[in-house]
């Protein structure tokens, strides 16, 4: 990678960064949505690099998709397509660009890539990781297999490449569920995320064989936590993701996935609400949301802050960093994944 004050220095040399009345006009529509997530007085720094993204990523033939954790300048000033893993993989598997820009972590780029194997997708940080996908790799199924044999795998779409590459199905938080009663058999490997497939055993009668793998964004919050939250805000509605340990989503109003949770708020419209989560989900779903007040109770997810206005200019601008994937487990990955968005479909 290179240096940050030689890329900014690159950065100001190729672009002009001012923040002149003519930019100002631009991203006007965009401070309009973030400006009671963004102080004033930081937008002068933010809009010259919104203008320049979007101006370049039509001259490059880009697409800039954004996980619902990203910053609200990302998520509202430059991304053309926002969601959480499931709704990103479908629309990266739709799109027409030649370039797609993953505003996200690592294991989601190498999933538009999977699906989009002839385009170029570019990450603005490899170093975007995930605890989940850290936690289990490709030899650590295959390992699993031979001690349950003819058990499916369902692999939670939080992982590399490799791993899918050695699973039936992947699934997100939004469809684990439903994808975990369709697979076939009374048994049912689910990895790697513990708390997810703890939270999904309550719901089904087949038996979950689990992995000890955890969201470190959500494997901190605690009953306890939710009882302090009741405490401090004892009308306020609290809703959380299931990555979370289930003596939390037993305490709390609803949980579901990113997406679950952000349709939850829009259409129950609680005067109050705390969202158990990353907390730039809570800032951006609050600047699309009128009457509900959002109130704090949530961790930072420090991968998915590695992406920034900055070094996602630098990577359209370099096309760095690109992501690749070992074309031998292209297809069997591949698959997997597809199999995941052709049941989501079927649901729809």
């Amino acid at each position: 990678m290179t240096p940050l004050e030689e890329a900014r220095a690159i950065l100001a040399d190729s672009f002009d960064l001012k923040f002149s009345k003519s930019v100002q006009k631009a991203t006007a529509g965009v401070f309009e949505r973030v400006k009671d997530k963004i102080p004033e007085i930081e937008w002068p720094f933010f809009a010259p690099l919104i203008f320049q993204i979007n101006r370049l990523k039509r001259e490059k033939d880009a697409v800039i998709l954004a996980h619902n954790y990203q910053t609200p300048q990302i998520y509202h000033g430059v991304a053309d397509i926002v969601g959480d893993s499931l709704q990103l993989a479908m629309e990266a598997a739709k799109v027409s660009q030649s370039v797609i820009v993953q505003c996200g972590v690592h294991f989601m780029a190498e999933t538009s890539k999977l699906l989009n194997p002839e385009k170029t997708v570019l990450i603005p940080d490899s170093r975007a990781g995930c605890s989940l996908a850290a936690s289990i790799t490709a030899e650590d199924v295959v390992a699993m297999r031979a001690q349950y044999p003819g058990v499916p795998v369902v692999t939670y779409v939080n992982t590399s490449a490799a791993v899918k590459a050695v699973t039936d199905v992947c699934c997100t938080s939004s469809n684990a569920l439903d994808i975990v009663n369709a697979v076939d058999g009374e048994t049912v490997i689910m990895i790697p995320d513990q708390f997810l497939a703890q939270n999904t055993a309550k719901k089904t009668h087949k038996k979950i064989i689990t992995w000890a793998g955890a969201c470190e964004v959500h494997v901190t919050f605690t009953a306890q936590d939710i009882a302090e939250l009741r405490h401090a805000y004892p009308t306020a509605k609290i809703i959380a993701h299931p990555e979370c340990p289930p003596e939390v989503i037993a305490a709390v109003d609803y949980s579901g996935s990113t997406a679950g949770m952000i349709n939850w708020v829009k259409t129950e419209k609680p005067a109050r609400v705390v969202m158990v989560t990353e907390c730039s989900m809570s800032d951006n779903v609050a600047s699309e949301t009128t009457g509900v007040d959002f109130l704090r109770g949530c961790n930072i997810c420090p991968h998915m802050k590695r992406i920034n206005l900055e070094n996602i200019l630098w990577s359209l601008h370099t096309m760095t960093e690109e992501v690749t994937v070992d074309p031998a487990i292209i297809e069997p990955a591949r698959a997997a994944v597809r199999r995941m968005i052709e049941f989501s479909k079927k649901g729809d």
